[in-house]
């Protein structure tokens, strides 16, 4: 059972992740605990109003706890779980599997995707920089390929930076050809670079990403404008042109400085990767919501990504009439 199939008046018997623990306090009552639980269909809200410094000890976020308690469906704060226990589980007791989300694709089969990629640019000045951003054997790939693209909002899951990235890479390398004047290879390279420094920026905790020191203080894009100026700067004899063109990709793909890019896209192939990537964060959102539906729900809850709630019904009639023989 998961946590979407539970109906309102449920008995709740499960193990789950906590995913955020906050102790807080009201002048009107005393201390109580706030949890976020989860599994990987979905997470839910519960407070903990008795043994708080108890519980506080072992609902420890990152951790899997068994919670026994009801469920319900509340008309203002949403699904949450009226807790009556709460107990650790022994992390070899636990099947992560059941509670961390994952890619829809087998890994093996998006790193041969990403590859792809990096095989079909031409440019051997943009194709050498890749193969050594993207080493193989290197230490900064086996981080890359393992780390989340967000903490929240979009592929907040192990391996999700590497969906992410190729899903980009995939869709700027698709749309090229109907746009003219844009450089394939400076394209799909500035995509496949754009969000490395969430390598760094995020941590690769399977069970509980979370920011970085590094990520707090400077910000993916600053990190990642910094890994590809060190590489260029290591391969002698780089075209200055071509490498001013992918860094300004990294550092203008979020599109306005209001949302953190030092600087906006002045150059069709930035323009087009920030379009995407916002496209597929967008639309990662909305998969993140879809996974959380309860069975037969068609609306989901409200969401700051999205900018509201977001529908998941038919998009169009189910045609059972021919229109030939109408």
């Amino acid at each position: 059972m998961e946590l979407r199939e539970l109906e309102h008046g449920a008995p709740v018997d499960l193990v789950l992740l906590v995913r955020e623990a906050s102790r807080r306090s009201r002048p009107d009552s005393d201390e109580f605990l706030r949890l976020t639980l989860a599994d990987r269909s979905q997470q839910v809200a519960a407070m903990v109003w008795d043994d708080v410094p108890a519980v506080a000890e072992v609902a420890v976020r990152g951790t899997a706890v068994r919670v026994v308690g009801r469920f319900e469906v509340h008309e203002r704060y949403g699904r949450q779980i009226a807790i009556e226990r709460i107990a650790p589980v022994a992390p070899a007791d636990v099947d992560y599997a059941t509670l961390v989300p994952g890619p829809d694709r087998p890994i093996e089969q998006i790193e041969q995707r990403f590859r792809g990629l990096i095989e079909r640019t031409e440019d051997r000045w943009l194709r050498l920089l890749l193969e050594r951003v993207f080493a193989a054997d290197g230490a900064f790939w086996e981080r890359f390929r393992v780390a989340p693209a967000a903490k929240h909002f979009h592929e907040a899951y192990p391996h999700g930076l590497l969906d992410h990235t190729t899903r980009v890479t995939e869709a700027v390398e698709a749309l090229v050809p109907l746009f003219p004047g844009i450089d394939r290879d400076v394209a799909v390279a500035g995509a496949l670079l754009h969000d490395i420094g969430k390598a760094q920026a995020y941590t690769t905790d399977p069970v509980a990403p979370d920011m970085t020191e590094l990520g707090r203080l400077e910000g993916h894009i600053v990190i990642g404008y910094e890994i590809v100026r060190r590489v260029l700067a290591g391969v002698e004899g780089f075209p200055e042109q071509t490498a001013r063109s992918v860094r300004h990709i990294v550092l203008s793909h979020h599109g306005k400085l209001d949302y953190g890019s030092p600087v906006v896209p002045h150059t069709r192939e930035a323009a087009l990767v920030h379009h995407v990537d916002d496209l597929a964060a967008q639309l990662g959102g909305f998969d993140r919501l879809q996974r959380e539906l309860a069975d037969g729900a068609q609306w989901s809850r409200f969401d700051r990504g999205v900018g509201g709630a977001a529908y998941f019904g038919p998009a169009r009639e189910v045609d059972t009439v021919d229109p030939q023989a109408a």
